[in-house]
């Protein structure tokens, strides 16, 4: 019953989350359109800082939405009778990682795997050490510019 009641406090955690989103992006929404409509009325120099802040805010607004559609998912595995269940194992995921991590889709072993699939496997500490003496070999190799070939364009004349 404890588990129950745990996910139960979950489900508010996530609408309550969810809906703020939904305010929050809402509101980036219009800020962006507005900024649009306005950047005709400004100097080079403000309309170049309001480009730079329109892309902070449209990414952002990315992040967000992409926290959105995860919580989302959650809600409707709630409602379905999935959620707390890891989609790789099928083990029940803790109720400690659901509460880091509420829209959590599987377990910690199993979103390492993934994590580790998605990156190749990773290096191990030998291939590490291979990078940096290649590096620090090239770094100690001392080029006389005398000794390159340049081709220098000759420009047709």
């Amino acid at each position: 019953m404890a588990r129950r009641d745990a996910l139960l406090k979950l489900h508010k955690k996530l609408v309550s989350r969810r809906d703020n989103l939904r305010r929050i992006l809402a509101g980036e929404l219009a800020d962006l359109s507005d900024a649009d409509r306005s950047q005709f009325n400004s100097d080079l120099a403000d309309a170049a800082f309001d480009a730079g802040a329109d892309e902070i805010a449209s990414q952002l607004a990315q992040i967000e939405a992409t926290e959105l559609a995860q919580i989302e998912r959650a809600i409707k595995r709630l409602q379905g009778g999935t959620y707390g269940l890891c989609e790789s194992c099928d083990k029940r995921i803790p109720v400690a990682r659901l509460n880091a991590l509420p829209y959590s889709t599987m377990c910690i072993e199993c979103a390492r795997e993934a994590e580790r699939a998605r990156s190749g496997g990773g290096f191990s500490r030998r291939s590490w050490d291979k990078v940096y003496d290649a590096e620090s070999a090239q770094a100690d190799r001392q080029v006389n510019l005398n000794d390159l070939e340049m081709e220098l364009p000759t420009g047709g004349r």
